[in-house]
């Protein structure tokens, strides 16, 4: 499948963009870049330098991922969205100059397969959020989310277990046991993590 991208996009001549993937009006995507196969950016997003991102993500309007990134297989990142990368982010030095590319250490937010993050929330440098975990709209992420978790607020914290089908999962008939109600898959929680039980 052919690459898209539009006459508005900036795209650096060292980016790769995979099969069927796609960049929209006034997006940029930075040298060295990386896009798998099948991905979405949306208007005016940012894709900075040497960000990787597997198959299958979507990146919305104005999301801003900055380096260095890592989003693995089918991860949605939604409109607005900013992944930051500096523990402590400065204009200047203390002796008053402007601070350059190499006057400090890129940290980096990593979605692992099939996480979302709502519109507007914010992912501090350095996190991680799990396999298929979701992120509330408008959530400022400070820790690691931990796989199949939902988390909103902040900070975020997290409410409750989801699915892959990024519904809520429901009591199952056991202690420690919760089911998906969308796709009937069953699940096991242990010590504060949730792990799929085999099908």
């Amino acid at each position: 499948m052919a690459v898209r991208i539009v006459d508005s996009a900036d795209v650096a001549e060292s980016a790769t963009i995979g099969d069927g993937s796609s960049v929209w009006h006034l997006a940029q995507v930075r040298e060295d870049a990386v896009l798998g196969e099948n991905c979405i950016v949306g208007r005016g997003a940012y894709v900075g330098t040497g960000v990787r991102m597997g198959n299958a993500c979507k990146l919305q309007n104005y999301a801003l991922v900055y380096e260095p990134a890592v989003l693995e297989d089918g991860v949605f990142v939604g409109p607005a969205v900013v992944f930051t990368n500096d523990h402590y982010p400065r204009s200047v030095a203390p002796d008053g100059t402007l601070k350059r590319g190499d006057d400090w250490e890129a940290v980096g937010v990593t979605c692992r397969e099939g996480a979302s993050i709502g519109a507007r929330a914010v992912c501090v440098a350095p996190v991680t959020v799990g396999r298929w975990a979701m992120v509330a709209a408008g959530s400022v992420v400070t820790k690691d989310v931990p796989d199949f978790a939902l988390v909103a607020g902040v900070p975020a914290r997290r409410l409750r277990w989801v699915g892959r089908a990024g519904v809520p999962l429901e009591a199952g008939p056991t202690p420690g046991s919760w089911v998906c109600p969308s796709t009937g898959r069953t699940y096991t929680e242990t010590d504060d993590t949730l792990t799929e039980d085999p099908q």
